[in-house]
């Protein structure tokens, strides 16, 4: 049960979104949002310029279906101006207003006028009633953090079995963090759709790992939570990381750089070529256009989304009894044999199902509005031959 958008997207919430293009505004508009039921304000931290990945991850999760509305307030002053992003999303079809602080005259000024288009359209979306559409309209993204031995084991891998029922229904899967695809790059290229998509891979994990050496980080670096967790190695963790994808074909690998912002084109399996960073992954899968997150997380995780609910799942039965106010699935049933890996997949699908329905995540119960656009640094890209 969804809502229906003007472009034939379809959302499974009805979020009204304040956007500060840069963060200069971002105090005026977190004020605004917090004042209307179902605002929600984002910006990005990377400085005013109009840097391109920048503006695509901002008008993408201004696209997703999730997105009922857009109010965009700028400063006025900065090069990455409020009209980049509205225009954008106009062609969508859904409302899109844009405010600037200077010209309006400052705070209050421009406070007053922002509450009564969203007093507006908190009445207009308020008299939205879901309608029945086929899970094919659906798109998911999986994202692994704090990751442990259990997880490759047992949450990543029931996530996998929930992705290729989703897939089989003719819905769509984004996975990211191709840093944890090091050393698996030869198991994801044979399940590409062709030798382009094979080639592609190969690419997008080889680039990856030579930033970490450029970086002077091992590439067979892993965090101290991986390590305490009992994960030995990076090719044992990325092992594990990558069976959250499911085992269905690979469509493509989705870019997100200067030159292109890539959403799926057809229902499947698809690659995103993002970062291995929990918060700003999720950000840009959502802003190709997934409407809800599975999480999965070994050590546990508190992390949300602004605008897509996040499903957390951990594979230690432990973790689960420590943080249950954060993690909505236990798929350590595996590890004690209570439960098959199937049937904590077919769990998984059906939390899938019933978040896309409206029923809340912990995350959004608490909430946990997480919210960071990732960008590379074009110089070293350059330096490096990416670019």
């Amino acid at each position: 049960m969804g809502y229906g958008r003007p472009d034939k997207s379809v959302g499974v919430r009805n979020h009204l979104l304040v956007l500060a293009p840069i963060d200069c505004s971002f105090e005026p508009a977190k004020k605004i949002a917090a004042q209307v039921d179902g605002a929600v304000a984002v910006t990005q931290y990377h400085g005013c310029g109009a840097d391109p990945v920048i503006v695509n991850n901002l008008v993408g999760t201004a696209l997703n279906p999730n997105v009922a509305a857009v109010l965009v307030l700028g400063l006025g002053c900065e090069t990455l101006t409020v009209d980049m992003v509205a225009d954008g999303v106009r062609p969508s079809g859904k409302p899109v207003e844009t405010l600037v602080l200077q010209q309006e005259g400052g705070t209050l000024k421009t406070q007053e006028k922002a509450l009564r288009i969203l007093q507006r359209w908190a009445q207009e979306v308020a008299e939205y009633r879901p309608e029945a559409f086929p899970v094919s309209k659906l798109t998911l993204a999986v994202e692994c953090g704090g990751s442990d031995a259990t997880s490759g084991l047992a949450a990543n891998p029931a996530v996998g079995v929930a992705c290729d029922k989703l897939i089989d229904e003719g819905g769509t899967v984004i996975f990211s963090e191709p840093q944890e695809m090091i050393g698996t790059q030869h198991i994801l290229a044979r399940r590409a759709v062709n030798k382009k998509v094979a080639a592609d891979v190969y690419r997008m994990i080889d680039e990856d790992e030579a930033r970490l050496k450029a970086r002077g980080v091992d590439s067979r670096w892993m965090s101290a939570g991986n390590i305490d967790g009992g994960l030995t190695t990076i090719e044992e963790k990325s092992l594990g990381a990558i069976r959250k994808g499911g085992t269905r074909p690979i469509q493509g690998v989705l870019q997100d750089n200067w030159d292109r912002f890539d959403r799926p084109t057809k229902s499947g399996l698809w690659l995103q070529d993002g970062t291995g960073w929990d918060v700003p992954s999720v950000t840009h899968m959502v802003a190709a256009g997934a409407q809800v997150v599975c999480f999965t997380s070994g050590q546990g995780s508190t992390t949300g989304h602004a605008i897509a609910p996040v499903i957390k799942i951990t594979g230690n039965p432990v973790t689960y009894q420590q943080m249950e106010d954060n993690m909505d699935i236990n798929a350590g049933t595996i590890l004690d044999g209570s439960e098959s890996l199937n049937s904590v997949g077919d769990r998984i699908y059906k939390s899938i199902i019933e978040t896309a329905n409206g029923k809340k995540t912990k995350a959004e119960a608490l909430g946990y509005r997480d919210y960071i656009v990732f960008c590379r640094n074009r110089a070293a890209e350059h330096l490096l031959g990416h670019c």
